[in-house]
C-alpha cells in the first residue's frame, strides 16, 4: 500500500464517532473563532479585489460567500479562505521545524459540505481531519527550512478534508489528495524580504486547487500514487523520508493547536502578552521609552525578529507590520492593544510608532529556543529614559495549549470583530448554530453567514 492510499484510507474512515466531546468543543471554538476573523475581514483591500474578480467571472451559485451571495464551491473555497486569512488572526498549530494555520481549510471544508448537503457533524469531521493531516505532516515532514510554504503540505490536508466533506471513496480521496499535492509545492518566499498580499492568500489558494483537484478526483480523474515515496516525489525532491503510520492516527491534534489573543504573528503572541502586561503595571507611555530589548526563541527571531527571513525595522504595509516584531512591541506599547487598528496605513506610518520600532532589539536565546514549540518562552527589559529597567518574562500566553482561550473569550473576540458587519442579533444566531453544529444541517451556518455585510 502506498502512502496516499494508506492517508486516503484514513480519511474516508474517520467519522464523527471518532472524536472525542473535548476534540468537537475545540473544533466549535476554532470555527467561531475563524469565522469572526472572516467577517472582520469584509472590506480588506485583497479581498474586495477577490470579489471582484469572482464577480466578474461567475460560477454556478452552489456555495455561500461569507457576506452575502453565492459560487462555484472552489471560488468559495479561495473567497471565504481570504477572508479567514486576511487579519493574520487565526488559529496556528506548532511544530518544531514549521508552523500552520489549520484553520485556513475551514473555507475548502465549508464550501464542499454545503454542496454535499452534509451535516453539521460531517463538517466537524471533515474539518478534523484536514487539522490532523496538516498538523502530522508539518511534525513528521517539514519543508520550512528546505525553501518550501506551509501551504505544500496544506495541499494535502485541504484535499483530505473536502474529500471526506464531499464522501469520497478510498481510491477517489488517494487521487484528489496526489493531485493536489503533486501541484501546489509553494515557494517560502511569500514569507520573506518585502511582503506582499500574498502572504494571507497562499493558502486561499492553494484550499482552491485543492477543492478543484478533489472535485476532478470525484469525477474519476487519477493522480499520480507514489505522490509521497516515489520517484521524484515529495520526499526525494522536497522532504526526506517520513513514516507516518495512518492506521494509528487519531482526529485529535485540533486540542494542541493555538488560538491568538492579538492580532498579530503567532510567534509574537507571549512578548506581546508580557509588554502590555508591563505597560499597564507601571502606567508607560511611548515618551518614557529609551529602548526595549527581546530574548526569544530562534523560530521567531528568524521569520519577524530580524533573522534569516528578512529585516523587520523596514515597515511600510499591513503585511509587513503583523510580521514584525519591532512593530508590534512598539505599537503595542504606545496603544495599550494589538487589534486591526493597529495596522491601518496611517497608524503604520506615525511617527512615534516608526521611530520606537527602531528602538526595538530582537535577540535569539539558545536557552530559549530548546523550550520550544512546548513553551512560547521569552525575556523583556524596557529601558526607561529615566534610568530604570522593567522586566518580563513569559512561557506561554492565554490561547496557547497550556492556556487555552474558553468559549466564552472566543465569542468576545468574534463579536469584536464581526460588529462593524452585523447586528447584535445576527452575530448572536451565528455563534449558537457554532455551538450547536453538531445538531443542525451545515446549510443553517451558512444561511446565516450570507446575510452579514448588511448592516
Amino acid at each position: 500500500m502506498t502512502h496516499v492510499e494508506s492517508l486516503a484510507r484514513f480519511v474516508a474512515r474517520a467519522s464523527y464517532e471518532r472524536l472525542s466531546e473535548g476534540a468537537v468543543e475545540e473544533l466549535k471554538v476554532r470555527i467561531l473563532d475563524s469565522l469572526g476573523c472572516a467577517i472582520g475581514a469584509l472590506g480588506g483591500e485583497p479581498v474586495r479585489m477577490i470579489r471582484e474578480q469572482i464577480a466578474e467571472f461567475g460560477g454556478n451559485p452552489l456555495a455561500t460567500l461569507v457576506g452575502g451571495g453565492k459560487t462555484a464551491p472552489d471560488r468559495a473555497a479561495f473567497y471565504n479562505g481570504a477572508l479567514v486569512r486576511y487579519l493574520d488572526y487565526n488559529d496556528s498549530f506548532l511544530a518544531g521545524g514549521e508552523t500552520c494555520h489549520p484553520s485556513d481549510n475551514l473555507g475548502a471544508v465549508l464550501a464542499a459540505s454545503e454542496y454535499a448537503g452534509g451535516s453539521g457533524r460531517e463538517l466537524l469531521t471533515a474539518l478534523a481531519v484536514a487539522y490532523q493531516v496538516q498538523g502530522r505532516l508539518s511534525e513528521e515532514a517539514p519543508v520550512r527550512a528546505k525553501g518550501f510554504d506551509h501551504t505544500t503540505q496544506g495541499a494535502y490536508a485541504a484535499a483530505a478534508g473536502v474529500a471526506r466533506a464531499l464522501g469520497l471513496d478510498e481510491e477517489k480521496t488517494a487521487n484528489a489528495i496526489s493531485i493536489s499535492g503533486t501541484a501546489n509545492n509553494a515557494l517560502r518566499v511569500t514569507r520573506t524580504g518585502a511582503l506582499s498580499h500574498w502572504k494571507g492568500l497562499a493558502y486561499p489558494n492553494t484550499a482552491f486547487a485543492a477543492t478543484h483537484a478533489a472535485f476532478l478526483a470525484m469525477r474519476g480523474i487519477t493522480g499520480p500514487p507514489e505522490v509521497f515515496e516515489g520517484n521524484k516525489g515529495f520526499m526525494q525532491a522536497i522532504a526526506g523520508r517520513f513514516e507516518i503510520d495512518w492506521e494509528g492516527e487519531d482526529l485529535e491534534l485540533v486540542r494542541r493547536t493555538i488560538l491568538k489573543k492579538y492580532n498579530a504573528e503567532i510567534h509574537s503572541q507571549s512578548a506581546l502578552e508580557g509588554i502590555l502586561g508591563l505597560k499597564e503595571r507601571h502606567g508607560l507611555s511611548g515618551g518614557q521609552i529609551e529602548r526595549i530589548e527581546l530574548d526569544t526563541f530562534d523560530v521567531a527571531y528568524n521569520i519577524i525578529g530580524g533573522g534569516e527571513e528578512g529585516d523587520k525595522r523596514r515597515v511600510r504595509t499591513k503585511e509587513e507590520a503583523d510580521h514584525s516584531l519591532p512593530y508590534m512591541l512598539a505599537v503595542a506599547l504606545l496603544d495599550g492593544e494589538v487589534g486591526p487598528g493597529q495596522y491601518r496605513p496611517e497608524r503604520i506610518g506615525s511617527e512615534d510608532v516608526q521611530d520606537l520600532l527602531r528602538r526595538v532589539v530582537v535577540r535569539p536565546a539558545y536557552d530559549l529556543s530548546r523550550r520550544f514549540p512546548q513553551e512560547m518562552p521569552c525575556r523583556i527589559r524596557v529601558f526607561l529614559q529615566d534610568g530604570r529597567t522593567l522586566e518580563a518574562e513569559k512561557r506561554d500566553y492565554e490561547g496557547f495549549f497550556t492556556r487555552p482561550m474558553s468559549w466564552e473569550r472566543v465569542v468576545e473576540k468574534f463579536e469584536r470583530l464581526a460588529a462593524p458587519h452585523a447586528d447584535g442579533k445576527l452575530l448572536e444566531a451565528t455563534a449558537d448554530a457554532v455551538g450547536r453544529l453538531d445538531e443542525i444541517e451545515v446549510r443553517e451556518l451558512t444561511g446565516l453567514l450570507e446575510k452579514v455585510g448588511e448592516r
